[in-house]
């Protein structure tokens, strides 16, 4: 009979197991990171940044996540006036009786809500106006802001129109906008001049210039006018 021959058991070599290399995923920059990164650079350092790469660096990011986004620093400055506007039409739709609210609701409470959001970005809207020396300068960040607002009242003045059958009670979509927007930049120059607690008298501005500019419309305006002209001469005497 035919027997087995004795094998020595094979040496079996461990091998350590192979490590995971996990590639580090990059963060998405988005948009409002920029803005929010930008915003806080202006108020810790009291001045621009000198360039796009020196910020993009300072802030993990790379030049292309920057213009991804944004053309140029003036382009940021004025989205972020437009972002402003775009934050306080969704606020305020997100109010059920909204789409119910007359014409002066809406822009009493677009003003209201608007300056709210300034006030929580009150430092950053004092730098950005204040630093600019000349009104050109000033202007060109707010333009994008301009259109928006216009717009925003030539809707309001042309739902107005559409409900009236008399052609002789329309109203110009043209002037009405405009003067929305002087209105914007008056309540704008007020609030920043504004000391009392809680900017209780923008509050008040708000109330009494929305309502001169819908009497003018509604053909009422010289109790409004001569209220809200009373309350101005109160404001610069004080």
């Amino acid at each position: 009979m035919a027997t087995a021959g004795k094998t020595t058991p094979k040496k079996t070599t461990k091998t350590a197991p192979k490590k995971e290399v996990k590639e580090e995923v990059k963060k998405e920059i988005t948009r409002n990171d920029i803005i929010t990164a930008y915003m806080d650079y202006v108020l810790q350092r009291g001045k621009m940044p000198a360039s796009v790469y020196k910020f993009a660096k300072k802030h993990d990011m790379s030049e292309q996540d920057f213009y991804v986004h944004f053309g140029s620093f003036e382009n940021l400055r004025s989205e972020i006036w437009n972002t402003f506007f775009t934050m306080t039409m969704d606020a305020s739709h997100k109010n059920e009786d909204y789409n119910g609210f007359s014409n002066r609701e809406k822009m009493l409470t677009f003003f209201y809500t608007f300056f709210e959001l300034l006030t929580l970005n009150r430092s950053y809207v004092l730098y950005v106006l204040n630093d600019q020396k000349d009104a050109m300068s000033k202007m060109a960040q707010l333009k994008g802001l301009r259109r928006h607002i216009k717009q925003f009242a030539a809707d309001l003045i042309q739902n107005r129109n559409e409900s009236k059958t008399n052609i002789l009670l329309e109203r110009s979509e043209a002037v009405y906008s405009e003067g929305a927007w002087l209105q914007t930049l008056f309540l704008l120059k007020f609030w920043m001049d504004d000391n009392s607690a809680g900017f209780e008298k923008t509050d008040m501005a708000i109330e009494k210039s929305v309502n001169t500019i819908f009497d003018v419309f509604d053909n009422t305006p010289l109790d409004a006018v001569f209220d809200f002209g009373k309350f101005l001469w109160k404001e610069r005497m004080a």
